[in-house]
């Protein structure tokens, strides 16, 4: 089987927990470009949609967008009244994670090289709910179905997919207490997972790391 090709990726988020290991897992065959709202080679906030053109701008030629950061607030239902975008405890999730990744997929979408493909980052909350994050929820729900629309009309041959892992083992002594019950998965399943959408000829799926 001929050697794979050495592709030129953008990793978002490359800082974090999963940013880290996504990075361990693809830095040995790929030439990986870091970036961050507050660490990496560029730096741009995906909350901020003319940020981000600016920063694949200024990344170069890509063969692949890669996303692990994306925040959300964790609130009781009870606790959120009806309130403008802006102002709701929804908003941070929907401004940040989902549109933050809706806009980055877009703005690669108009830079990648032919063949190229977008990874984004979803979570299992859009399948098994729990309390205090229906934010979470409602987001990760939506990527997963923004990434099967958009698949259909990706143009020149790019593919878009979305990896939706558990809890990982590496962050429970911050999240546990709102995952009881649920089995933590190694860091590294999700970053091979992400492998997966990278290096393969998928477009519209939803790798679930369980």
């Amino acid at each position: 089987m001929a050697d794979a090709p050495r592709l030129r990726i953008l990793v978002i988020g490359a800082s974090g927990v999963l940013g880290r290991a996504i990075f361990a897992e693809l830095a040995p065959r790929h030439d990986i470009v870091t970036a961050g709202s507050k660490s990496g080679e560029i730096r741009f906030d995906i909350a901020d949609p003319a940020a981000i053109v600016d920063g694949l701008k200024r990344a170069g030629p890509l063969d692949a967008v890669v996303c692990a950061a994306g925040s959300v607030n964790f609130t009781p239902l009870e606790a959120i009244a009806p309130a403008r975008l802006e102002a709701s405890s929804f908003g941070l999730g929907l401004i940040n994670k989902l549109m933050g990744q809706v806009n980055l997929a877009l703005a690669a979408r108009d830079v990648l090289r032919d063949g190229g493909s977008i990874t984004l980052i979803a979570g299992v909350l859009a399948d098994t709910p729990i309390l205090t994050g229906s934010s979470a929820s409602m987001v990760n729900g939506a990527l997963e179905s923004f990434a099967l629309a958009a698949a259909i009309e990706m143009p020149r041959g790019l593919r878009i997919n979305v990896v939706s892992p558990t809890v990982f083992e590496e962050s429970m002594a911050d999240y546990g207490p709102f995952f009881r019950g649920f089995d933590p998965v190694p860091v590294a399943r999700a970053a091979r997972a992400f492998s997966r959408s990278v290096e393969g000829r998928q477009t519209g799926q939803v790798y679930k790391v369980l």
